[in-house]
């Protein structure tokens, strides 16, 4: 989707990208990510960094594609996942 949104978009001079989130603390499921210890452990140790993110590091995710810093930046899936995809 992001090649095609961004190839279309160059055109009007609109960056398309897309953030791909992995464990992350949220009241997503219930909050079970960020209020049952075990399954953060367990989440956790799937990770390169050994531990789920936290909502303000998706939040810094998806605003920096958005700077003007990144302006050259288009048609991108940006993992956000600690490494849990290594």
């Amino acid at each position: 989707m992001e090649a095609a949104g961004g190839a279309r978009a160059f055109l009007e001079d609109v960056r398309v990208n897309s953030v791909a989130l992995g464990p992350t603390a949220t009241d997503f499921n219930g909050g079970a990510m960020r209020d049952e210890a075990e399954m953060r452990q367990v989440l956790a140790g799937q990770t390169a960094l050994g531990r789920v993110g936290e909502p303000e590091e998706i939040g810094d995710a998806i605003a920096t594609p958005a700077s003007e810093g990144l302006r050259w930046v288009t048609a991108q899936r940006i993992e956000v996942s600690g490494g849990a995809l290594l």
